[in-house]
């Protein structure tokens, strides 16, 4: 991850999307990434085994709707995330 900390920093202080390879995905403004964990503030922790709304959905009406939030803060483990993108970045159809 180190090679990428410089795109990473760039996304800190926006409102952020981490997909990870479970059923959850993070909604939340970054604050701080570093080799072990990406810290989210004003999150929305979102366990997509609990709706029938598939991630791609939830994410979409996030960025049309704005963001749930569940959690004031919460860290993320780096290892676990398999995409980072920013909310403004998502397509809405």
């Amino acid at each position: 991850m180190a090679g990428s900390h410089e795109q990473l920093h760039e996304l800190v202080g926006k409102e952020v999307i981490l997909d990870t390879a479970s059923p959850y995905i993070y909604i939340g403004r970054l604050v701080e990434v570093d080799d072990w964990f990406f810290r989210l503030e004003d999150v929305d922790v979102h366990d997509s085994q609990e709706t029938h709304t598939t991630k791609e959905v939830y994410i979409i009406e996030a960025r049309k709707f704005g963001i749930k939030k569940n959690r004031s803060a919460v860290l993320v483990r780096a290892d676990k995330v398999i995409s980072v993108s920013a909310l403004e970045a998502v397509i809405e159809y």
